[in-house]
């Protein structure tokens, strides 16, 4: 047994702690932050966990469609006017539908998210502007059709399509707004992890040059990497309905930011190539709780952009000393 931990060298030692740290540190966090607000709020219970899973819901979907483009090498500045749109677009259809009719819109909404992210990612790959201009451009085009579809916040859906994530059905410690992002993330996750597509994407934003060169098709990849972002985006702004009640077009512009910041504080790369889905979703969660936890201290919760700010900061700056490290070794 000595003779075998012997043969592990430093290097090897590091990058274990690296991958344990990395698949430990955000669970850990979201406990940390669970038992701080529980100090803060004794009374933070079952009600408040359904209040956090309801809130969390878009943002973790706007997190995992934001950290599919990421991973792939690129960014998605347009993430909240394609959830805006999905929201008030569902939103309108179901207005007065009965919810079989409902699931059927909705189905029509994610082939529209669908279309929306393979537009996106074939101006992005056709266009070679970089994924910032081209995104940001495209985000005002969909924060239009937005505002085209609805003017103002209105439409609705069935009781029984809101009441899906209402709730906890399953056990008062486990909301069913918590069931629904699981499987809704997974659903769009899995197909790209245990595929070939998963491989290209993360290739592609590993290292484009050396992809290119072993025959992988870089642009199609990262236009793949559009198109699901656009689907978990149209997921997103139904969920967005579901647990609002309504559409808003002005709604999504919180999500673009937000999703960037999940990203990276979960764990993702910014360089592309690495990183998962659990970290974003869970940061997506702490995100949500930390202007939960500021209302209960009596702050005021516009404090939690700062915190949100700095918290990216601090991430980069520690992957960029990290990356330092490395190199010297």
């Amino acid at each position: 047994m000595t003779a075998a931990v012997d043969i592990i060298g430093p290097s090897q030692r590091l990058r274990w702690l690296g991958r344990a740290a990395r698949a430990l540190g955000m669970p850990a966090l979201l406990a940390a932050a669970v038992a701080l607000t529980r100090l803060v709020h004794p009374d933070f219970g079952p009600f408040e966990i359904q209040t956090l899973a309801l809130g969390a819901l878009p943002l973790a979907l706007a997190a995992a469609a934001q950290a599919i483009v990421v991973i792939s090498g690129g960014i998605d500045l347009s993430i909240g006017s394609q959830i805006a749109v999905a929201n008030v677009l569902s939103a309108s259809l179901m207005q007065h539908a009965t919810f079989k009719e409902s699931l059927v819109w909705s189905l029509f909404v994610v082939i529209c998210g669908a279309a929306v992210g393979l537009s996106n990612g074939l101006i992005v790959a056709l266009s070679r502007i970089p994924d910032v201009v081209a995104t940001l451009t495209t985000g005002f085009i969909w924060g239009g059709v937005a505002l085209l579809i609805l003017e103002s916040p209105g439409g609705g859906a069935p009781p029984g399509y809101t009441n899906i994530a209402a709730g906890s059905d399953f056990g008062a410690w486990l909301p069913n707004a918590l069931l629904v992002m699981i499987v809704s993330v997974a659903a769009i996750w899995l197909p790209i992890r245990q595929s070939r597509i998963g491989l290209l994407i993360y290739a592609a934003g590993s290292d484009p040059v050396a992809a290119f060169r072993s025959g992988v098709n870089v642009r199609g990849a990262r236009t793949i990497a559009y198109v699901f972002s656009g689907i978990a985006c149209a997921v997103g702004g139904m969920a967005l309905t579901m647990t609002t009640g309504i559409g808003a077009p002005l709604a999504g512009s919180y999500y673009t930011l937000s999703s960037v910041a999940a990203v990276v504080i979960g764990g993702v790369s910014l360089a592309g190539g690495r990183g998962g889905m659990v970290g974003p979703i869970i940061a997506a969660v702490l995100l949500t709780l930390v202007p939960m936890d500021l209302v209960f201290l009596g702050i005021d919760p516009n404090y939690g952009q700062v915190i949100q700010g700095t918290l990216i900061v601090l991430v980069v700056m520690v992957a960029g000393f990290s990356a330092r490290l490395q190199g010297r070794k």
